[in-house]
């Protein structure tokens, strides 16, 4: 008897975007080559040609009918957004690996899934929710502070350099949905301060925009005052409270 047909898609980096030099793995035994240029071809569309890698073989297997039809269907935009991904395919069994921003997200790549095949497949979901995202944004803005001119919402050029950087980091999460925080010390009328934060706040917004970010994953908010990181009775303790925080939304 000959064996089920299978599929895998695989990503040591991350099935989300292949940022930094990742790679996209296709592998397993398809029924034709009808069913494999399909296959790949989806998989450079949604990655890009020189991302995909692949090790698919066809060979002598069983497939359910319009197989390859449905594997099509099955990759999916969404998939974009697992990070350290793997989809599994055995025969219509059908497997999520991976990791995902939060529980919504988790649900509703099993649910596209499962609504792009016939009711014959079985979906396993296998997603999880991670705070990857959150960290890789925290460390690349590592306790540093955008800068601004004084009393301003004007960047200052290292401020530009570490929006920069903060840039690549959001896109490696696949431009996810994110909260842009201002803040400032004590200093002066708290309603003016606000006002500043958030000024600060739209200019960070505005500027990621720009360069390419979604404008509708992104959303300024201003705190003036209200939440301070350090003790604003020094001069280093304001410095750092004058800052902007980036903060990952569900």
């Amino acid at each position: 008897m000959a064996a089920a047909v299978a599929l895998n898609v695989f990503s040591a980096y991350a099935l989300a975007e292949p940022a930094a030099g990742g790679q996209i793995v296709v592998s397993g035994t398809v029924p034709d080559e009808a069913s494999r240029a399909a296959i790949l071809a989806r998989m450079r569309e949604l990655y890009g040609a020189s991302a995909v890698v692949d090790r698919m073989e066809v060979t002598d297997v069983v497939a359910p009918p319009n197989w390859g039809s449905y594997m099509s269907k099955l990759l999916q935009s969404d998939l974009k957004q697992v990070h350290q991904g793997e989809l599994q395919v055995t025969g219509t069994q059908v497997t999520l690996k991976g990791r995902v921003a939060n529980d919504g997200l988790r649900q509703q790549v099993a649910a596209n899934a499962a609504t792009a095949l016939n009711p014959t497949y079985t979906v396993t979901n296998a997603l999880t929710v991670g705070n990857g995202g959150q960290s890789l944004l925290d460390k690349t803005l590592s306790n540093r502070v955008v800068e601004f001119e004084l009393g301003a919402a004007t960047l200052t050029p290292l401020g530009t350099t570490i929006l920069d950087e903060m840039l690549e980091a959001i896109r490696q999460l696949n431009n996810p949905k994110l909260q842009i925080i201002g803040h400032t010390d004590s200093t002066g009328d708290r309603g003016a301060n606000i006002t500043l934060s958030l000024a600060r706040a739209t200019t960070v917004r505005n500027y990621l925009v720009a360069k390419g970010v979604a404008a509708a994953s992104l959303t300024a908010v201003g705190v003036g005052p209200d939440r301070p990181a350090n003790s604003n009775d020094t001069v280093e303790g304001r410095a750092k409270n004058r800052r902007i925080e980036f903060s990952l939304m569900n």
